[in-house]
């Protein structure tokens, strides 16, 4: 079993409240769950308006199965153009790590 994590530090285009905010990272985190089948919550970065951290989480039999998911959950948000990815940083554990 191996277990993936990626972390999204995301700026935000044009937002000035935090209900703007969630009327904007709401939908990216229902089509990430609902494209990648994966494990998705706003992970920080909450208080303010336009940054937000998504976190991301994907478990398969496979490594390479993990790091495809992760991959294109990275591509998917890179290419949004409501919003600019800053950085991403990926976490992949193995059923050998201790």
């Amino acid at each position: 079993m191996f277990v993936g994590s990626l972390e999204l530090d995301v700026l935000l285009g044009d937002v000035r409240s935090l209900k703007q905010k969630r009327s904007v990272v709401r939908p990216i985190l229902a089509e990430l769950r609902r494209r990648f089948d994966v494990a998705v919550a706003e992970a920080g970065q909450r208080e303010l308006y336009r940054r937000v951290t998504i976190g991301v989480a994907a478990v398969a039999a496979d490594a390479a199965h993990v790091r495809d998911v992760l991959e294109g959950c990275e591509r998917f948000v890179a290419e949004l153009p409501e919003v600019e990815l800053l950085s991403a940083g990926r976490r992949l554990h193995g059923t050998d790590d201790e």
